[in-house]
């Protein structure tokens, strides 16, 4: 079997690794350098805490388990002198400032309790043995063990370097610009800037530029940009030794509104630096500095971390998450074109569950069985099925 994967982000990368490893023959191609869009401009977040009960949640607690394996699977094959992926469970802090947001954050940690997932509800006084320079004001937090980090560009590399070791040709600098059928219908390969590619499946992972691409084979994916932007502060002694956020963070993410959203997420990085976010909105692809939405990702951020508004800003940047309109990746095949897979639209947890992502396609590709229930990630399903188009 050979595979053509469109993306040379991370969930590009971890599919052809897994895929390669089970002796498909697979060539990535990207239209810029590997790891330059989406997974470069990210937080390496690999969370548990941010999602309520449903599939979301199970693709999460699957990637939380493979990620451990994988890093230690990818430190001996790369060996030290390949830069290390950063990998750290360093476990979560949700925090309510408010009164009124108190019993939500609870009530969310109580239902995720039910589904197994890790989420401790501490007192005012464990919060702060976790973090010491927390706001004194916080009226609720909940502390999840299970929640990790990675650096992303350097696990994108990490993954793809390793898919090279097991036999993927990795073309950059080539763009998808159509595909190729067969008298029958079935896609078979796609057409590109560098000239045409055939294969037996072509798996889109371009990330927020799916949409776009799928256009292009004639199957469209209604997956759209929605940027989000960070702060990022000079280096400093590790003050902050978790991720923290604020519980409205959850109901950002869950969001539909075009309109600018910011909720505090703070956490420091293995080179000192701090990472302030986070925002979301609707813009298209336009990637202008917005001074409103860094004004208040940074007083948000002040507000749960009051010693943050003494600390540099080293510099900004944004990035453009993959958002479906039912916030449920799309993982598996195109019920309107043969040939045709997706694994797109993980919008901001898309380095969390890349490596899920891997195995779930590869193990729907090969026809084994899965790990977890893949129905709910099918381009197929209900939900999605107001918001896609007839394929000709």
């Amino acid at each position: 079997m050979d595979v053509i994967v469109i993306g040379a982000g991370i969930v590009g990368a971890a599919v052809a690794r897994s895929l390669a490893r089970a002796g498909v023959g697979v060539t990535v191609v990207e239209r810029n350098a590997a790891a330059s869009g989406t997974s470069s401009s990210g937080e390496g977040n690999v969370l548990v805490s941010d999602k309520e009960p449903g599939p979301e949640l199970v693709l999460a607690r699957y990637s939380s388990r493979l990620w451990p394996m994988i890093a230690r699977e990818l430190a001996v094959e790369l060996g030290p002198t390949f830069p290390s992926i950063e990998f750290d469970r360093k476990g979560g802090v949700v925090v309510a400032t408010t009164d009124a947001g108190a019993e939500p954050l609870l009530e969310f940690a109580a239902k995720q309790n039910e589904v197994g997932v890790d989420a401790r509800p501490v007192e005012l006084d464990e919060a702060l043995r976790l973090e010491p320079d927390l706001t004194r004001k916080a009226t609720a937090a909940v502390h999840y063990p299970e929640d990790a980090q990675v650096q992303p560009a350097a696990a994108t590399e990490a993954l793809l370097a390793s898919a090279r070791a097991a036999g993927v040709k990795v073309i950059e600098g080539a763009e998808a610009t159509g595909g190729i059928r067969s008298d029958g219908g079935r896609l078979t390969g796609i057409v590109t800037t560098a000239g045409e590619l055939r294969a037996d499946a072509v798996v889109v992972a371009a990330g927020p530029w799916s949409g776009e691409v799928t256009a292009r084979l004639d199957a469209p994916l209604p997956v759209r940009p929605r940027r989000g932007m960070v702060l990022v502060t000079s280096r400093m002694p590790h003050r902050i030794f978790h991720k923290v956020y604020d519980g409205d963070y959850v109901g950002a993410v869950g969001s539909d509104d075009a309109a600018l959203q910011t909720s505090t997420v703070v956490e420091s990085t293995a080179a000192g630096t701090v990472l302030i976010g986070s925002s979301r909105e609707h813009v298209g692809f336009d990637s202008r500095l917005r001074v409103a939405a860094l004004r208040e990702i940074a007083a948000k951020a002040t507000a749960l971390f009051p010693f943050l508004a003494d600390i540099p800003v080293m510099r900004s940047y944004g990035g453009f998450r993959p958002f479906v309109p039912d916030h449920v990746p799309v993982i598996g095949p195109d019920h309107r074109l043969r040939g045709l897979w997706h694994a797109t639209g993980h919008e901001g947890a898309g380095i969390g569950l890349s490596v899920a992502t891997g195995e779930l396609l590869r193990d729907l590709m090969l026809g084994h069985e899965p790990q977890i229930d893949p129905a709910p990630f099918s381009a197929a399903r209900p939900s999605l099925a107001p918001h896609l188009e007839e394929v000709a």
